[in-house]
């Protein structure tokens, strides 16, 4: 008999995905508070960001991703022409205090299938911005989709709080893990055998394994690839596996 015990559908949510726009344009309109978060998380990502705002309302921020040149300026209100460049924006973020020149946005970027946020007004965005955890590669986003972004923040915290300080760290090594192991067994016919054992790894040593990983210790870990073996940390460095202590009542008084 086939199985019906799958995950339930939850209704009422987004998709969340990593965005890649390295290298890709996005145009930022408006130069306050809210624009100054939505350009600095572009640049974080590597995009190629573009501010349409007249210098007067620049924040200090936004006036200093100008001054240094890591953002291209156009001094000015928005125009409907700013859509039309080539190549066109691949996502297109509004924070303007006009519900109307809004909308308007919102409605031009609809027409040219150009993904778009409008600040504070989610019925009139493709996607939305959450809040993020961020330690290296490591990110981590908390999205309330729309409902209440300061529970987003508040929950973020709650999670980094309880996150190892150096779990950023964990992920460089990780990484760092997989490429050596490519260089161990660089043939094609080696790929689904990577995968495998890299996946065991990942599921037996825990994060604070890989926080305390060393160079030394992934590669002595990397001798088990070839006999298919995963050990533990403890194993790799030579270390005795200690088994916990279990009271059986043996000596002493109980009730």
């Amino acid at each position: 008999m086939a199985t019906t015990n799958f995950p339930k559908i939850q209704g009422g949510g987004s998709l969340i995905l990593a965005w890649q726009v390295r290298g890709r344009p996005i145009l930022v309109i408006g130069g306050g508070d809210v624009a100054a978060g939505r350009i600095l998380n572009c640049l974080d990502a590597d995009a190629i960001v573009t501010v349409v705002c007249p210098s007067s309302g620049l924040n200090p921020e936004v006036a200093h991703r100008v001054a240094t040149g890591v953002v291209t300026h156009i001094d000015r209100p928005f125009e409907v022409a700013d859509l039309d460049t080539t190549p066109p924006p691949s996502l297109v973020m509004c924070a303007v205090d006009d519900p109307v020149a809004s909308s308007q946005v919102y409605k031009e970027c609809q027409s040219r299938r150009i993904p778009s946020n409008i600040a504070d007004v989610p019925p009139e965005c493709d996607f939305y911005f959450g809040s993020v955890y961020r330690d290296g590669p490591l990110q981590i986003m908390v999205s309330t989709n729309g409902n209440g972004p300061r529970m987003a923040a508040l929950t973020r915290r709650w999670i980094g709080k309880r996150l190892p300080k150096n779990a950023g760290r964990a992920i460089v090594r990780v990484g760092m893990l997989r490429k050596k192991l490519r260089s161990v067994a660089p043939a094609p016919t080696e790929g689904e055998k990577r995968m495998k054992w890299m996946t065991e790894v990942c599921t037996k040593w825990s994060l604070e394994d890989f926080c305390e990983m060393s160079e030394e210790d992934m590669d002595k870990v990397l001798t088990y690839y070839a006999p298919n073996e995963v050990p533990s940390l403890k194993e790799v460095r030579g270390e005795e596996e200690t088994e916990p202590e279990v009271f059986d009542y043996s000596f002493g008084w109980w009730i």
